[in-house]
């Protein structure tokens, strides 16, 4: 089973939704949209399920086009953000509803319900009520009543964004062993980069409504193929810095000089943007020729294991997540290292130019 974009687009008015997208998604695949609110993640599944019709370009199911088709009459799926089940029905009938529907019989229905919540680990609560059940167990319902459907195509629009952290970690380590187990196509929409990279499969990047990026998503997240890629693929986003490559050094705008290394060394003279994630900021060098930027304080936030650093480098704003808790004077100069390895290399049009030496390693 295949489901293709081609050359799908959504027009609201003056305004675009959708620009041109091009995706093939294949069968027994998990599939991350990834990107802030108001990216197009939810217009791009409204499109592939249905709901919408497109502006222009074909959406292709097993190579028919489907365009036109009704959601009624696809094989589709969806679970939304805010689930939903029926509080006057069992857990087991909220799971059989969607095959009553399809006149299936008792027989099949039976089976289908029980190997579903077998799946889900919904066995024992067969004969309750949704309000009878944990919050994880409620979204467990809903995402049984989707798979029950033997859909060819699931789509998740942020299932577990509701969910207290205890429960959106169980269902993100189950989430994976489900999908392998159900072999449909799986379209999963999340503004988590952490989300995507635990889910795996292959991550399709949005920015204002644009595909900037598809593929395996440590591919995606090691080598963005541009700026805006890569500052979606970081929470917080990746930092960013203006840098002249000049014979063996690289100029910053503070006036500040030090030697290329790494794959820096390599790069033609020139003007570049620098970007490094929050995560590869250390408040002492670890390596030898670690780069090293005077900064200001602005705000930390500590959050039990690791504190957070807002920073001003003349002018520009960066963030840093250093390992451990450290009561740091707001306002004071602050001094802090970077790991050339850890450096990505855009053009000033945002093009990646080089990717991080310990990208290129993995």
């Amino acid at each position: 089973m295949t489901l293709v974009l081609d050359g799908v687009s959504k027009m609201v008015g003056a305004q675009t939704h959708i620009h041109p997208t091009d995706l093939t998604l294949r069968n027994g695949t998990m599939n991350v949209l990834l990107g802030p609110t108001l990216s197009g993640k939810t217009s791009l599944m409204r499109l592939m399920a249905g709901l919408d019709v497109p502006s222009t370009g074909r959406i292709l199911w097993n190579d028919s086009d489907v365009t036109g088709m009704r959601v009624q009459d696809r094989k589709v799926a969806m679970v939304y953000q805010q689930f939903i089940n029926y509080p006057s029905m069992t857990v087991y009938d909220n799971i059989a509803s969607p095959m009553r529907l399809m006149g299936k019989s008792a027989a099949e229905i039976d089976a289908a319900v029980r190997k579903t919540a077998d799946l889900m680990k919904l066995t024992p609560m067969l004969d309750r009520k949704p309000l009878e059940l944990s919050g994880g167990q409620q979204q467990r319902c809903a995402l049984a009543r989707a798979l029950v459907k033997d859909a060819g195509l699931v789509l998740l629009d942020e299932p577990l964004a509701n969910l207290d952290y205890k429960l959106r970690e169980e269902l993100r380590a189950e989430i994976p062993r489900i999908f392998e187990e159900a072999g449909s196509i799986f379209v999963y929409a999340t503004t988590e980069p952490e989300e995507a990279l635990l889910l795996g499969g292959n991550t399709a990047t949005l920015w204002e409504g644009r595909v900037t990026q598809f593929g395996p998503t440590p591919d995606v997240y090691r080598r963005p193929v541009d700026a805006i890629t890569a500052r979606v693929f970081s929470d917080p986003p990746m930092n960013f810095l203006p840098v002249e490559k000049s014979g063996g050094d690289l100029l910053f705008a503070d006036g500040q000089k030090t030697a290329a290394s790494g794959p820096l060394a390599g790069l033609p003279d020139g003007r570049f943007l620098a970007g490094f994630r929050p995560n590869h900021v250390e408040l002492h060098p670890h390596v030898a020729g670690a780069m090293e930027f005077d900064t200001t304080l602005a705000v930390t936030e500590i959050t039990g294991s690791e504190t957070f650093v807002h920073l001003d480098h003349h002018g520009e704003r960066w963030v840093g997540l250093v390992h451990g808790v450290h009561n740091l004077e707001l306002g004071s100069a602050l001094r802090v290292y970077l790991d050339p390895a850890h450096v990505y290399v855009f053009a000033e049009d945002g093009g990646l130019v080089a990717p991080a030496a310990y990208a290129q390693a993995a």
